[in-house]
């Protein structure tokens, strides 16, 4: 028996002919083929009659040469391509393909999209590295119990537009992006604004696990007397504001030790860029109205897990003066005018009840995140003064020049506006 023509045919196919070829010339019973085959018996007999209608060509699976039914169409490929070289270029191809579903109605699989990018010859926006093996450590067991925040100085705006840091605050419960926000610079005023957010989107959480920016814990190297004697430092500001809301710091001894907020910035680096661009923002203003009310939501949606308590460790702000707790902190002696003086700027201090004065008085001078100024004095507000540009404080020492002691000296810390004096028995040491 011979059979015309070439066919292409599959290993198990050609085997399948031998097989049967050896039953229409009587040397193999039926039954026997159809264990050889794998198959039924009933299934061998609807095999063997293809076989000797058609040849080895009924053997060929019908659906061979034909377009499966679920193949991406021309146009619809020659679509793709044409918004990864254009309006979509940025974005990688997990990305690409969330906005396409959500912007262009096209749904594709993140493996069918890379072969149509691939085949196409268009790269992968980055390369991706090996993981290292690392111990993987618990999540916190419900959401609040502890917080990982830090700061990322790039070019959030792109290529083009200079750099900016976004601060940012992740739940270690279920890596929820709580809240993030653009500021020119990671520094103290960032922080305080940074944990604004949280408090009132939130709520006060347990812990919150940052590292040693100066901002955080102080790295100078003056001790005032007063913490010689007691043997422990005064806090930074935004150490004095988390310890008025109780929370605890811990503070990490490398970069892996908070590799999860690390990896946030990481895919906020690949994702937040191109939507930045997507959407044409180039100022620090909308970028931060665009996050709350548009990224974080999404973002959360795709990013966050269930934690495995569904309890709250969260604590309510209610009853707290977050304006007082959330400023920088200037401690100062009113003067005999009835005056305090931050750093060259003087504040009078009005009459307190019976027109009572305030001279010699220790006095808590603030100035809050708005840049207002109000002055306590026994947790009392007893003046305000108008806004004037937040700046960093400056830690100073100042030479005891009374003392008998040898090198004594005692600390402040200062308001330091863009015109500040500096007086020659003053030097500074920058703190934050």
């Amino acid at each position: 028996m011979s059979y015309m023509g070439r066919f292409a045919m599959t290993q198990k196919e050609h085997q399948r002919g031998l097989v049967l070829a050896r039953v229409l010339e009587g040397q193999l019973p039926l039954q026997n083929a159809a264990a050889d085959l794998g198959v039924s018996y009933r299934q061998a007999l609807r095999l063997k009659a293809s076989f000797k209608t058609r040849g080895p060509q009924g053997l060929i699976h019908g659906n061979l040469g034909r377009a499966p039914p679920n193949r991406i169409s021309e146009s619809v490929r020659l679509k793709i391509l044409e918004l990864a070289e254009g309006a979509y270029r940025g974005l990688n191809d997990v990305h690409f393909s969330e906005w396409l579903a959500e912007k262009e109605a096209i749904v594709v699989s993140r493996e069918t999209l890379r072969r149509i990018l691939r085949a196409a010859g268009r790269p992968p926006k980055r390369s991706r590295r090996p993981k290292r093996h690392h111990r993987r450590r618990e999540r916190s067991p419900s959401k609040g119990l502890m917080l990982l925040w830090d700061g990322s100085p790039h070019r959030w705006f792109g290529p083009d537009w200079p750099f900016c840091t976004l601060m940012a605050a992740v739940d270690d419960a279920d890596g929820e992006l709580v809240f993030a926000c653009f500021t020119a610079q990671e520094t103290s005023e960032a922080y305080l604004r940074l944990l604004k957010g949280i408090v009132q989107r939130r709520g006060i959480p347990a812990t919150i696990y940052m590292d040693r920016h100066a901002a955080l814990k102080r790295s100078d190297p003056h001790w005032s007397i007063q913490e010689q004697l007691s043997g422990d430092r005064d806090p930074t500001q935004v150490g004095m504001a988390l310890r008025d809301l109780g929370i605890q710091m811990v503070f990490a001894r490398s970069p892996q030790a908070k590799g999860r907020v690390e990896r946030v910035f990481d895919t906020l680096q690949d994702r937040l860029v191109a939507e930045l661009g997507l959407a044409g923002i180039t100022s620090i203003k909308e970028a931060n109205t665009f996050l709350t009310r548009t990224f974080l939501p999404r973002f959360n949606k795709h990013f966050s897990s269930k934690p495995t308590h569904a309890h709250s460790s969260y604590r309510s702000p209610a009853g707290l003066d977050l304006k007082r707790i959330l400023s920088f902190r200037y401690p100062c002696v009113v003067a005999n005018d009835n005056t305090v003086s931050v750093g060259g700027l003087p504040i009078q201090i009005q009459p307190g009840p019976g027109r009572r004065g305030y001279a010699k008085a220790k006095v808590d001078v603030r100035q809050h995140l708005d840049g207002t100024w109000s002055v306590y004095y026994q947790d009392k507000c007893i003046t305000q003064q108008p806004a004037s540009p937040l700046t960093e404080p400056l830690r100073y020492l100042r030479k005891r020049l009374s003392s008998r002691t040898k090198g004594a000296a005692e600390e402040s810390l200062v308001y330091s506006p863009v015109t500040s004096p500096s007086p020659a028995d003053i030097f500074a040491v920058q703190l934050m």
